[in-house]
């Protein structure tokens, strides 16, 4: 009896330092410091309000297109930054590319920017994916998912994968699964009318 007393004692101690711990993250997120990813319990879409958003900064890579030439969030002050991962290999992310550019088009005009990250890719493979769909928008070449990093947490397996940026490049959305135009759209104009 004592030793289930005691064990009792010890999961009740633990559950309360985990849960100190949580509070501790979501404050964080609300005060506006860096965006650390924590799994959705196999949610596919998440939804943050501006008070839990967490920025994103830091993220940038050599452009798919311009060789030498680097491109992340530093090139897009005050836009709305729409985020997806991508690799010419994923039959999602090529059913997708069309979405993507619609978006990108429908939304230009109030300030919000595609950005592709297009990773495990070879560059001849990307660069053919990307012309042959006609896409506008630039993406970040990173075979190995090293920008990434910037997005703390996140599951570099999860592929593709769209995240949608505040003007402040705060997490305001994610998707861990194929977008369509009718889904993403609709939270992108969302983001884009609130006020800066």
């Amino acid at each position: 009896m004592k030793r289930l007393l005691v064990r009792l004692g010890l999961v009740a101690a633990a559950l309360a330092l985990i849960g100190g711990c949580a509070t501790q993250g979501d404050d964080a997120v609300s005060q506006g410091d860096e965006f650390t990813f924590v799994s959705p319990g196999g949610q596919t879409r998440l939804f943050y309000p501006q008070q839990e958003r967490g920025r994103v900064s830091g993220l940038s890579g050599e452009n798919l297109l311009e060789q030498g030439e680097q491109i992340g969030l530093d090139n897009f002050p005050g836009q709305v930054v729409v985020l997806n991962i991508w690799g010419s290999w994923c039959g999602p992310c090529r059913a997708e590319a069309d979405d993507l550019q619609a978006v990108q088009d429908k939304t230009a005009s109030q300030g919000v920017q595609v950005l592709g990250i297009n990773v495990r890719d070879t560059r001849w493979a990307a660069t053919d994916f990307h012309r042959d769909r006609n896409l506008t928008y630039p993406s970040i070449f990173d075979p190995a998912g090293r920008s990434l990093l910037a997005l703390r947490q996140f599951p570099r397996a999860t592929v593709p994968a769209t995240i949608v940026l505040d003007r402040q490049h705060r997490v305001a959305a994610i998707y861990l699964e194929q977008v369509l135009e009718s889904d993403l759209l609709p939270e992108v104009q969302k983001v884009a009318a609130e006020p800066r």
